[in-house]
């Protein structure tokens, strides 16, 4: 049937920050579905509070609102906008909640607005374990043993039903939030109480342990007239026990016989059916016992999933413009497949190559927490490689992953720092760790058998075998050297080994295996995506490389260069902490604006969550490692026809800045900023020079290379200091050091993540202002795009705190001399496209901290901020337009925007919330809005931290804020607070006249502070400490507000803004909501 034209306008909710179970994939989805919509000539709606994605761009959509996603907020824009329906399958968990309150209170029925893709009967259904199970058992369906838990004596009760172990699945999250397996009454105890905390609706599931068994997923459409076809079959390889999205996974699924496949697909179609999805894309996972057979359905999600963007990228169809099209009432059959653009979507897709998708997780951020895998998702991104063969797509997955990785590398200590040897690493295997795919190598290097291995692991003996063939190829490599002749050559590339790989293998250097496969005319051949196995052909260019081919040097490439101007544009790899969505964003808006400049454009990129990897985004895309080999193969390949006018590395963060040596070296011309300076701005020690040619003021700082050299440097700057290490991102291995013991055992550490670079020791800047400054130049012209003053002091990383656009307490003087000192920067760095400065201003005078001549994590909030186009105009300037021509009007802000990191510290136990000059945010949310407070409101709301409006408050702060914290005190009291103190605090507020109840810390015993707030007795927690011993003492403290969803603020501006907007929020004055598109 024909789209619905009954329907004029659709609301679209999104997922929110990128935090851990749900990250960018859904704002791939939601991009997709409003791209999708907007053809079909709907107004669509959107509402996300993600400043850092396409999906917040006011072009996506026709009204654009950043704001909380709560249902308070999303019945305001309800109330403006009058939409006929609200679609809330794109949004993941965030969405389905939003749906199901705004429909449970009656807000939907009022204002008319039907759900589309799911229905709430149906979101219920799926979503509530307990319904779901019943309904799985009803159409005949094996479910393992469980009972729902709603309280924790219940939940006592299951357990004696049930025995140990168990796993504990908490309703309506996502990611496995609050979730976990429990082998000891201990473990039962702690993570039922996490669930039932975790789930709106206090509930859990508590079901027999199906840890060891296989794990398999289905990615199934379907539409108004049923038809239903499976997308595509993902099997995990890491077994039960271990949550999908850290799990490493393939596709299609690899050790199913054909019978078991098709009983999967009738089964996940069944469920689909008696779920009730009736239009729109779902994920059913399912778990099989590898002793019988045995298969068990686990859960399915309503909605497009996180496996849904993996199996889009995977497959060449795109599930959520698909699923956003169904909504609508259209019919598979009557929509194109936009591939092979002859078939119907109603064709199931059917691949001819294998997909391996491998985790990326920064465990090293959280040292505290043991590096386990467990139920509850704590990976931050992902790299996914496609090969013709498992062997050939997991080498390129693993080197994807940008973690110093290049295959399958050997393992020589474990976890705890032991050395891993062959009487130990059965044991190891047993630990679900993060890198256990490298021990299986490491165990079969130590000549263990498939069978011991597999006991060890209970990953499937299938995969285990495909592992022995790399190592038995390394083994060979070692023997026998470089490969002598092409077939042989050729052979070994066709497992997945890079040169690099080849190189270490035989003790050669890298240039010397190159030019011996080079001239032995070994090279890849890149094939198409095409949805049909080559049954039709494929008019969408997106590529893979692979070394399978029938015979050497055969004729099978299917890259077809095209004969026009073309750019490439290197992408940001799998997203992490530190570099993430903001920087793929940066790529795309790169393409898009080359791409109106009549620039064919090429992305070379590996994040399956991504728009950039969205063949439709640029003219051309190869979904390949962003490393020297595979990028220069394929520059190689699309320079064989048209003109290169050059590659672009300043939009993908650190990754594509890694190549740029590289590429200049072998006379690849790279766009904009030079790779000259590029290097004087990351090498610490030349950029130091030009700092002092120009006369800027830096904090007093050294340049060490050996442990004596950081001492008598520190001997002149003194305790406390920054070490800061050469050519990092998300400033990893900062780390301010407050005495000798420190240094000593961090200057190791930064030694190992710079190399052989210099490390820089900066005098630490106390009690100073943080500004952060996005510009552009050309080289000649500069145009300041944004200056942001940070709330919390200097110290704290950039991307970790939060601050506004444009700043709220720096005066007219020391506005216009940033401006000027910027302008200084770029001309002498000579840069030509984006360029961030970092300031701290202290007693009036600025001081430099550090220049980024490429894009910075403030792109697209500056972008949305103030409607300035700013990577459009900086790809401009990087084929050599000139500011002076492009006709900017920047217009001042009337308004104030504010941008709040998010952090996964519930997903780590045992790490304190104390931030520091390492990056630790996952994401961030915005808010804009007419006046500092009602922002600084709707930026809480966004970050899931409301502000109380009456209550308690503790306080306890360092001597040196006892002064400052005063007034805030007064204002809190003012306000109606009641205000709980530790002792030094608490007589410090008694000597100015506040009245205080004395609190004991936690070491001082029981009734203490953390007593308090296990019984919900405080609403809000300043605190601020400074010695390691009181950091100490006060982490419980954190922890436990963290835990119990207590607003903390752990400075004294924090706090400052807290009080400010606290009273904003009891003069009654609404808050207001509007489209972006308004406040530029």
């Amino acid at each position: 049937m024909p789209k619905r034209n009954d329907i004029k306008s659709i609301l679209i909710v999104g997922a929110g920050p990128i935090i851990i179970g749900q990250g960018c994939e859904f704002d791939y989805s939601g991009t997709q579905a409003c791209k999708a919509l907007r053809e079909e000539g709907y107004k669509v709606i959107l509402i996300n509070s993600n400043p850092a994605t396409i999906m917040t761009d006011p072009e996506t959509a026709d009204k654009v609102y950043i704001e909380p996603i709560t249902p308070e907020i999303v019945e305001k824009i309800i109330i403006k906008e009058r939409p006929d329906v609200l679609l809330p399958t794109m949004g993941g968990q965030t969405a389905l909640n939003i749906a199901i309150s705004l429909a449970k209170s009656g807000v939907l029925k009022k204002y008319n607005v039907d759900l589309i893709g799911a229905n709430l009967k149906a979101i219920k259904k799926a979503e509530e374990r307990e319904s779901f199970y019943k309904a799985m058992q009803k159409i005949g369906l094996d479910v393992p043993e469980a009972q729902i838990a709603r309280t924790f004596d219940q939940a006592q009760k299951v357990l004696k039903k049930l025995g140990l172990p168990v796993i504990i699945r908490p309703s309506f999250t996502l990611g496995g939030t609050g979730g976990g397996i429990a082998k000891t009454k201990k473990e039962f105890d702690e993570i039922t109480k996490s669930g039932l905390h975790s789930s709106p609706i206090s509930e859990v599931l508590i079901e027999e342990s199906v840890a060891g068994w296989k794990e398999f997923e289905m990615e199934v459409v379907r539409d108004k007239n049923d038809n239903c076809i499976i997308i595509c079959s993902i099997e995990n390889i890491d077994p039960m026990g271990i949550h999908t999205g850290d799990s490493i996974t393939v596709a299609p699924a690899l050790t199913l016989t054909d019978k078991e496949y098709q009983a999967m697909r009738n089964a996940s179609i069944a469920c689909l059916r008696e779920i009730g999805v009736e239009t729109g894309g779902s994920n059913v996972q399912f778990a099989v016992n590898p002793k019988n057979g045995r298969l068990v359905i686990i859960e399915m999600n309503p909605r497009v999933s996180r496996s849904s963007a993996l199996a889009s990228k995977a497959t060449g169809f795109p599930i959520a413009k698909i699923a956003a099209k169904l909504a609508v009432g259209y019919t598979l059959d009557e929509l194109q497949n936009e591939i092979t653009k002859v078939t119907p979507a109603s064709f199931e897709p059917t691949i001819d190559y294998v997909v391996t998708k491998i985790p990326r997780f920064t465990f090293e951020k959280f040292q505290l927490t043991k590096p386990l895998l467990t139920s509850a998702m704590k990976s931050v991104g992902e790299a996914m490689a496609i090969g013709r063969s498992f062997p050939e797509s997991l080498q390129k997955a693993l080197r994807s992953l940008e973690t110093g990785l290049n295959g399958l590398d050997t393992v020589k200590v474990t976890n705890e720092k032991k050395a891993l040897t062959k009487d130990n690493i059965l044991s190891e295997l047993k630990k679900p760790t993060s890198d256990r795919i490298l021990k299986i190598a490491q165990a079969l290097r130590f000549k263990k058998s498939i069978k011991e291995i597999y006991r060890a692991c209970k990953i499937d003996p299938w995969f285990i075998e495909q592992i022995s063939l790399i190592v038995e190829a390394e083994n060979n490599i070692i023997k026998k050297g470089i490969p002598k002749n092409g077939l042989e050559f050729q052979q070994i590339k066709s497992l997945g080994f890079s040169d690099r790989k080849i190189s270490e293998l035989t003790n050669i250097d890298i240039r010397q295996v190159t030019k011996k496969r080079t001239n032995l005319k070994v090279f890849p051949n890149f094939k198409r995506i095409d949805t049909c196995a080559a049954e039709f052909k494929s008019l969408t260019p997106y590529m893979y490389s692979t070394y399978h081919k029938y015979e050497l040097n055969n004729n099978g490439c299917e890259s077809k260069p095209s004969n026009k101007k073309k750019i490439v544009i290197l992408g940001s790899g799998p997203n992490r902490i530190g570099q993430g969505i903001e920087f793929d964003y940066c790529c795309c808006h790169a393409s898009f604006a080359l791409k109106k400049m009549n620039y064919e454009t090429i992305m070379i990129n590996c994040n399956p969550e991504t728009v950039s990897t969205d063949p439709d985004t640029s003219d051309r895309l190869y979904f390949e490692p962003l490393t020297e080999e595979d990028v220069y193969e394929i520059i190689k390949r699309e320079k064989n026809n048209g003109q290169l006018i050059g590659v672009i590395v300043q939009f993908g963060g650190q990754t594509p800045l890694k190549l740029s040596e590289f590429l200049n070296n072998m006379n690849v011309p790279i766009l904009g900023t030079s790779v000259d300076s590029i290097d004087l701005a990351e090498d610490r020690e030349r950029f130091k020079k030009i700092v002092d040619e120009l006369n800027l003021l830096q904090p007093v700082n050294g340049i060490a290379y050996s442990e004596k050299q950081a001492f008598e440097i520190i001997n002149k700057i003194g305790f406390p200091a920054v070490i800061r290490p050469s050519y990092v991102l998300g400033g990893r291995a900062m780390e301010i050091v407050h005495k000798t013991e420190e240094l000593k055992k961090y200057f190791k550490e930064a030694v190992v993540v710079s190399g052989d670079s210099p490390v820089l020791i900066d005098s630490y800047l106390k009690d100073s202002i943080e500004v952060d400054v996005d510009a552009i130049s050309d080289g000649k012209d500069v145009i300041i795009s944004g200056i942001m003053e940070h709330i919390e002091e200097a110290g704290i990383h950039s991307g970790d705190s939060t601050c506004t656009l444009p700043p709220y307490s720096l005066s007219d003087k020391i506005i216009q001399d940033i401006k000027k000192q910027t302008r200084k920067l770029a001309i002498a760095l000579k840069v030509k496209g984006l360029l961030n400065i970092q300031f701290a201003i202290q007693n009036n005078n600025i001081f430099l901290l550090e220049v980024n001549p490429r894009s910075s994590r403030t792109v697209p909030f500056v972008a949305k901020s103030t409607g300035l186009k700013i990577v459009q105009l900086a790809s401009k300037i990087s084929v050599g337009k000139k500011i002076v021509n492009l006709k900017i009007t920047q217009k001042p802000m009337t308004s104030i925007a504010i941008k709040e990191p998010v952090f996964p510290f519930k997903r780590f136990p045992n790490v304190d919330t104390i931030l520091g000059p390492e990056m630790k945010s996952t994401g961030e949310v915005m808010s804009i809005d007419k006046d500092m407070e009602a922002a600084f409101i709707k930026c809480q709301m966004a970050a899931s931290n409301p502000l109380p409006v009456k209550g308690n408050l503790f306080v306890s702060v360092k001597d040196s804020d006892k002064a400052k914290v005063l007034p805030i005190v007064r204002s809190f009291k003012k306000q109606g607070f009641k205000i709980f103190a530790t002792q030094g605090t608490a007589e410090f507020l008694k000597e100015n006249s506040i009245k205080v109840t004395f609190v004991n810390k936690v070491a001082e015993g029981s009734p203490h502070i953390v007593d308090l707030l296990d019984s919900d007795e405080i609403s809000i927690v300043i605190n601020t400490t400074e010695t390691r011993k009181s950091i100490n003492d006060s982490f419980s403290l954190r922890r436990t507000a963290l835990n119990r969803n207590v607003p903390y603020f752990l400075t004294v501006s924090g706090a400052r803004a807290a009080i400010n907007s606290i009273k904003r929020l009891k003069s009654k004055e609404e808050l207001t909501v509007h489209p972006i598109s308004d406040y530029h």
